[in-house]
């Protein structure tokens, strides 16, 4: 359900209701049904969902909700992060993670989890992409985005500008490159064409700008890949990477720091990208928006972005 302060609740109850989904899945809730309820009396929105206990997750049949209880309404204020929301972030998260491992469930798709909230809460992990890999105690993985019109993987993702230069390394980028490797071409059924971006403004333009990256961590990670037959382009200068012509002629991207990857996703294909976690043992895929808690809980919410990464998990466990 994500953070209950956010808008989560009112788009889950817009999930639960969406007979398209419900022919392609079973969906169930990890949350709460109270907070379900006075998110629906508020939004004005069905709360004619069907609660069900831990025992039922594996012969649920059709959408429902897991009552976990996690949260007391009085400490749930919408669209006001709090200790409270954190905690109940997590262990709506936790909760799915130990069930997709169970096989009681295929995949998890989470809604969107507040970080200040979780850091408030005392979780040590800075996101949901964090507490995945913890949880199923992944150390290969990676932060990808995946869209009809563009895709993304991420070789490192909650750093800062100064961090990132140090994150990076020959391995990183390789394992990287072979998880969107392995994605792609499941979903695409042929070898991905997949472009690399330079770190450094235009690449680093033969040494000129950064501490050479391009030349003695990158372009080694890609001819090691080459050999292992990936159909690879680049480094590409991050300013040109992502032009009509150069997007005709890749299936996903490889970039080196968050904003990197994130400013054209988000300008190309805000509504429609989907946020997956590359490397896990479960499948698990997100929203590619936060809380917005300036309009929770208002009936303002757009729960599109949810169905597609159903959508996309679904096609995933296949």
């Amino acid at each position: 359900m994500g953070d209950p302060a956010g808008i989560g609740p009112e788009i889950c109850l817009d999930l639960l209701t969406d007979s398209s989904i419900a022919d392609l899945c079973t969906p169930i809730i990890f949350g709460d049904a109270n907070v379900l309820r006075l998110c629906a009396e508020q939004t004005d929105k069905s709360a004619d969902f069907k609660e069900i206990s831990a025992d039922d997750l594996a012969s649920a049949t059709e959408p429902c909700v897991l009552n976990l209880g996690l949260i007391d309404q009085t400490l749930l204020e919408p669209g006001v992060v709090s200790e409270a929301t954190g905690r109940a972030t997590y262990g709506y998260v936790t909760q799915a993670i130990d069930a997709c491992l169970s096989q009681c469930v295929h995949a998890v798709t989470t809604c969107p989890a507040n970080k200040e909230a979780l850091q408030s809460a005392g979780i040590p992990q800075p996101g949901h992409t964090e507490i995945f890999a913890d949880r199923t105690q992944s150390k290969k993985f990676c932060m990808a985005f995946l869209s009809d019109e563009i895709n993304c993987s991420l070789v490192t993702v909650h750093a800062g500008y100064e961090e990132v230069p140090h994150l990076l390394n020959e391995q990183r980028i390789m394992d990287v490159i072979e998880l969107t490797r392995h994605t792609h071409k499941k979903l695409l059924g042929k070898e991905p064409r997949i472009t690399v971006c330079g770190l450094n403004p235009h690449a680093g333009e033969n040494g000129l700008f950064g501490s050479r990256e391009e030349e003695l961590i990158i372009q080694p990670a890609m001819d090691r890949m080459r050999k292992e037959g990936c159909d690879l382009a680049g480094p590409i200068p991050p300013d040109t990477a992502f032009t009509q012509s150069q997007r005709n002629m890749t299936d996903a991207y490889i970039c080196m720091y968050h904003d990197q990857g994130l400013i054209p996703v988000k300008t190309i294909a805000f509504e429609s990208a989907v946020n997956v976690t590359l490397g896990l043992p479960i499948t698990r895929t997100s929203v590619d928006h936060g809380t917005a808690l300036d309009i929770a809980w208002l009936g303002k919410a757009d729960s599109r972005n949810l169905k597609s990464a159903v959508r996309l998990a679904v096609r995933l466990t296949r």
